[in-house]
C-alpha cells in the first residue's frame, strides 16, 4: 500500500503542474472583441441614455440591489434634445455585478418620471430609451450588443480540475492492481511522512505533539505515532480558499468579501481557520501533558507562539505599505495573524488552566460519561459567556459620539445617508480610540457599495472577542475527538448536534434575513450571528471530512492535506511573494475575468505544489 500512496502523491504533484499548463488556455482575451467602443472596466456595461422628451432635461440615478437602505446616486444628466428628429444621448458605464434600479427624474419639472429594475451583463451595450407617450413617460432598456458570459472561465476551470481528478482516480485504480502496485513499491519505496508533526497553532495529533520542544521558527522533522488527517485537510481547505480569494478570486464579486451584511465564499475561510485552530489546541495540550510537560513550560510556548504570530503579522504581512521600512505613521496594527495570535493566546491559556492529560486508551472517569467533554469545563463556558456579554454590552450600550447607540450599519450612503461617518458603530469607535485612524485598515469592503468615508478594520479589537468564541467552539470539537476517540458514531452525532444548535441560534439572531435580524451575519464586525453561522457550517464540514478521511478512509485529504501541514509557511509565503513571478505576471488584458482567474488559480496551485514538495522532503515550518 506504500506504493499506492506514492502514486497518489506523485500524481497530485503532476496534476498541479498540469493545471498550470491547461489553465493558460483560459487566459486568452477572448472577450476583448466583444466589448463596446468605450473604456469599460471589469464588471461594467455601457449604457447610452436617450432623452427623446421634447422639452425636458432629465437626470438618471442608480441604486445597487445589494445596497440596503441606500440613497440613489446620480448617474448622468441628459439635456433637452436639440431637434425633433434626434434625441440627446449621454453614454455612461454601469455596474454589472448586481441588479440595479434606475430612476429618471425631470430637472425641468422637478419630479420623478419612471423607474426601471435591470441586471446588466458585463461589457454589454445597452440603451435607455426615455420617450413621451400620450398618457405617460416610457422608460425601456434596449440591448445594442449582447454581453459576454463572464462565468464561462469558471466552467472551463471546473472541467479541467474534474479531468485531473478523473486522471488521478484512474491512476489510483491501476495502482490497486497487484503487479503494478508491487512494481511501484520497488521503484519508489518512499519513507513514511504521515508521522511528521506540524504544530504552528497547536498540533492536531491525539497522541503526540512534543515537537513543540523545538525552537520556534525552525524546520521540524519530529515524529508522532498517529495523526488525524481530517483536521489538516480541513485547515488546508480553508487555507487554499483563503489564498485564492486573497490573490483576487478571478475578480468575481462572490470571491470577494461581502460589502457589509451577508456572506460570500471569501467570508467563510478565516473563521474556519480559527475554528480548526481551536480544535488543534485541545488535542495538542492534552498530548503534551500526557508526555509529562509542565503547564508552566506549555505556558511559555503559548506566549512565544502568540507573540511570534503577532509580530509576523505586523512586520512581515502588512497591507499598509509605506515608503521606507516600518514607518510607524501608517503601520496597520490589527490583521489576520495578529488576531490569530491574540485568539490563540486567550483560548490556549484558558485551556491550560483546566486541561488534564486524557489517557491514550481510556477516558477519564466522570459522573456523566456522555457529557465528559462539557461538564468538567464549566468555568471555561462561564468565562466565554461573560466575554460574549462584554461584546454585547460594548456593541449595543457604548455611547459613540455622533452615532446612534447600538448602531451596526455601514455608514456611508446606507441608512438613507443619516450616519455617513458611523461605519461599524462601537467597533470602529474603539479601534479609532485605542489604535488611531492611521493604524487600522484604510480600504474596507464597505467602500465598494456603501461608499464609506472612514477607515474601518475587519480585524479590530472588539471583533477579536467573537474570534475567541469561534476558536472555543473549535476547541469543543477537539474535545469531542479527544474524549470519544475511535467512537466514530458518537463523534459524528455530536458534530451534528452542535451544528444544529449553532444553526438554531443563528436563525433566532438573524430572523433568516440578511439585513433585518436582531444581529445580522457580518464578517466586518465578526458579529455573534456570524460566529454561530460559520461554526454551524464548520461542524458539518468537519463531520464530512472526518467521515471520508479518518473513518472510511476513501479520501486521503489530498491536495488540501499538504498545505494544511505547512499552513503558516503557505500563508506568510503567499503574502510576501504575491507580486512576484510566477505568482503574478503582466497581463495582456487586465479587464478580463479569464486572465485574472487563470493567474489566481495557477498561483494557488503553485502553493499546493510547494507544500506537497515540502511534505515529501519532510520539511515543516512551525512557530
Amino acid at each position: 500500500m506504500v506504493g499506492a500512496g506514492s502514486w497518489g502523491h506523485s500524481a497530485s504533484y503532476l496534476g498541479g503542474a498540469l493545471v498550470a499548463l491547461l489553465l493558460s488556455g483560459l487566459a486568452q482575451p477572448h472577450d476583448v472583441s466583444r466589448r463596446p467602443p468605450w473604456d469599460l472596466k471589469i464588471d461594467q456595461a455601457l449604457l447610452q441614455i436617450h432623452n427623446e422628451l421634447p422639452d425636458e432635461e432629465v437626470t438618471v440615478y442608480w441604486l445597487s440591489d445589494y445596497c440596503y437602505q441606500c440613497v440613489y446616486l446620480e448617474l448622468n444628466s441628459v439635456p433637452i434634445r436639440r431637434t425633433s428628429e434626434e434625441s440627446s444621448i449621454a453614454p455612461v458605464a454601469v455596474d454589472s455585478q448586481h441588479a440595479i434600479t434606475l430612476m429618471v427624474n425631470s430637472i425641468t419639472k422637478g419630479k420623478e418620471l419612471c423607474r426601471i429594475y435591470y441586471h446588466f451583463g458585463e461589457f454589454g451595450n445597452y440603451s435607455l430609451m426615455i420617450r413621451s407617450l400620450p398618457s405617460n413617460i416610457s422608460c425601456n432598456i434596449v440591448i445594442n450588443q449582447s454581453p459576454v458570459n463572464s462565468y464561462l472561465p469558471i466552467f472551463y476551470a471546473f472541467l479541467i480540475y474534474m479531468g485531473i481528478f478523473s486522471f488521478l482516480s484512474l491512476g489510483r485504480f491501476c495502482v490497486n492492481i497487484e503487479p503494478i502496485r508491487n512494481w511501484l513499491y520497488k521503484k519508489m519505496n518512499p519513507r513514511e511522512t504521515d508521522r511528521l508533526i506540524n504544530s504552528e497553532l497547536g498540533s492536531p495529533s491525539r497522541t503526540d505533539s512534543i515537537s513543540g520542544d523545538l525552537p520556534a521558527g525552525v524546520w521540524s522533522t519530529a515524529s508522532s505515532p498517529q495523526r488525524l488527517r481530517s483536521l489538516d485537510t480541513f485547515r488546508g481547505l480553508a487555507l487554499i480558499i483563503m489564498v485564492f480569494v486573497n490573490y483576487g478570486g478571478g475578480k468575481y464579486w462572490f470571491f470577494k468579501h461581502q460589502s457589509w451584511n451577508g456572506l460570500t465564499v471569501a467570508d467563510l475561510v478565516f473563521p474556519w481557520f480559527v475554528f480548526i485552530m481551536g480544535s488543534s489546541i485541545s488535542l495538542s495540550l492534552s498530548s503534551m501533558l500526557r508526555r509529562g510537560c509542565s503547564k508552566w513550560q506549555l505556558l511559555g510556548k503559548v506566549l512565544w507562539r502568540s507573540l511570534l504570530l503577532f509580530l509576523i503579522g505586523v512586520i512581515v504581512v502588512n497591507p499598509n505599505y509605506c515608503p521606507g521600512p516600518l514607518s510607524w505613521d501608517n503601520l496597520r496594527i490589527p490583521g489576520v495573524l495578529q488576531r490569530l495570535g491574540c485568539t490563540y493566546l486567550v483560548v490556549a491559556v484558558l485551556e491550560l488552566l483546566f486541561a488534564k492529560p486524557v489517557p491514550e486508551n481510556s477516558t477519564l472517569e466522570a459522573p456523566f460519561p456522555d457529557l465528559q467533554d462539557i461538564l468538567p469545563y464549566w468555568p471555561q463556558w462561564l468565562f466565554m459567556m461573560t466575554l460574549e456579554a462584554v461584546w454585547v454590552c460594548l456593541t449595543f450600550l457604548l455611547n459613540v459620539p455622533g452615532c446612534p447607540t447600538g448602531y451596526l450599519g455601514p455608514g456611508g450612503i446606507g441608512d438613507f445617508n443619516k450616519y455617513p461617518n458611523c461605519t461599524g458603530g462601537a467597533a470602529a469607535y474603539i479601534d479609532h480610540l485605542l489604535l488611531g485612524e492611521k493604524h487600522i485598515y484604510q480600504h474596507p469592503s464597505s467602500n465598494v457599495i456603501y461608499m464609506t468615508r472612514v477607515a474601518f478594520d475587519p480585524e479590530g479589537v472588539l471583533g477579536t472577542i467573537n474570534s475567541v468564541i469561534m476558536a472555543f467552539l473549535g476547541l469543543q470539537g477537539g474535545k469531542i475527538l479527544l474524549f470519544f476517540k475511535d467512537q466514530h458514531r458518537q463523534i459524528m452525532l455530536r458534530f451534528c448536534v452542535w451544528s444544529v444548535l449553532m444553526g438554531v441560534i443563528s436563525i433566532v439572531l438573524t430572523k433568516c434575513s440578511k439585513d433585518q435580524g436582531f444581529i445580522p451575519v457580518n464578517k466586518n464586525l465578526w458579529s455573534i450571528s456570524y460566529v454561530t453561522t460559520l461554526s454551524s457550517f464548520a461542524f458539518v464540514l468537519l463531520l464530512l471530512i472526518y467521515y471520508l478521511v479518518d473513518v472510511k478512509k476513501v479520501w486521503s485529504g489530498a491536495p488540501f492535506f499538504y498545505p494544511g501541514m505547512n499552513s503558516i509557511l503557505v500563508y506568510v509565503g503567499h503574502e510576501i511573494f504575491e507580486n512576484y513571478f510566477p505568482f503574478k505576471w503582466k497581463m495582456k488584458d487586465t479587464q478580463s475575468h479569464a486572465e485574472h482567474l487563470t493567474q489566481n488559480l495557477i498561483a494557488t496551485s503553485l502553493w499546493v505544489m510547494i507544500s506537497y514538495g515540502l511534505y515529501r522532503k519532510r520539511i515543516f515550518w512551525k512557530i
